[in-house]
């Protein structure tokens, strides 16, 4: 299933903390086209991959620019979809080529929450400076996005912090991996986070049916991983304080 476990702490205690690390995993059909993560959008400043299926082009379910806007997207586990709805990876794609702060994209996109199958959208905008917003929306929950105060949260293909079995299991690895991981170099920080998601002993021991998602089907493709933080020291995102790593 796709899952994401993210610890949102702005004002650290140390000043070589990081004030956001996020920890993602998506699951997909193996014949859906997808490009790499790369760099696009104008001045090269979005980082992520590209979904590439006919009709919706463009669309990813997490990303970064050097900006410090952030967004990430699970689709919310539904019995059966509108093949009509518009693509629910353009909501992260619009987010980060745009110049609308992270509550009021999400308050525009709760208005149009109809036009899309079931999502969680968490959008954010980081800066020391200004300070850091972490958002979220779900159209399948309350009406109006909310900022999230300062924690650690999971979310996969239900509500933010729905507690399934999966996601417990897995915030407590994710939370005892940043705790290991304080005094790590980024990239053995990294490699720690990716073990958890690779983790999949949750999924094991509960009998296919009871599998929330089902994430453990042959017709899923490999897991796609990502890590993302953001440090505490430059005023601003740059390629040394904010950044991606992916792995599968």
């Amino acid at each position: 299933m796709c899952i994401i476990f993210f610890k949102f702490d702005p004002r650290p205690v140390s000043k070589n903390a990081y004030r956001l690390i996020l920890a993602a995993n998506r699951d997909e059909f193996y014949h859906r086209p997808s490009r790499a993560a790369d760099f696009w959008g104008n001045n090269n400043e979005v980082l992520s991959g590209l979904d590439m299926e006919e009709g919706k082009e463009g669309g990813t379910w997490l990303g970064i620019n050097t900006r410090g806007k952030l967004a990430a997207l699970t689709n919310y586990l539904q019995p059966r979809l509108d093949r009509d709805a518009r693509g629910r990876g353009e909501l992260v794609a619009q987010f980060l080529t745009s110049d609308v702060d992270s509550l009021s994209y999400l308050k525009k996109v709760s208005a149009e929450g109809h036009l899309y199958n079931g999502f969680n959208l968490i959008a954010a905008d980081l800066s020391t400076e200004k300070g850091d917003v972490i958002c979220y929306y779900g159209n399948r929950g309350e009406r109006e996005p909310v900022a999230l105060a300062p924690g650690t949260y999971g979310l996969s293909n239900a509500l933010l912090e729905t507690p399934w079995r999966k996601l417990c299991f897995g915030k407590r690895l994710f939370l005892e991996a940043v705790e290991r991981g304080q005094a790590l170099p980024k990239d053995a920080l990294a490699a720690q986070l990716l073990d958890v998601l690779n983790n999949e002993e949750a999924c094991q021991t509960q009998p296919l049916r009871t599998r929330a998602g089902s994430t453990c089907s042959p017709y899923l493709a490999s897991t796609q991983l990502c890590v993302c933080a953001a440090r505490t020291t430059a005023p601003e995102p740059t390629q040394s304080s904010l950044w991606m790593q992916m792995g599968t």
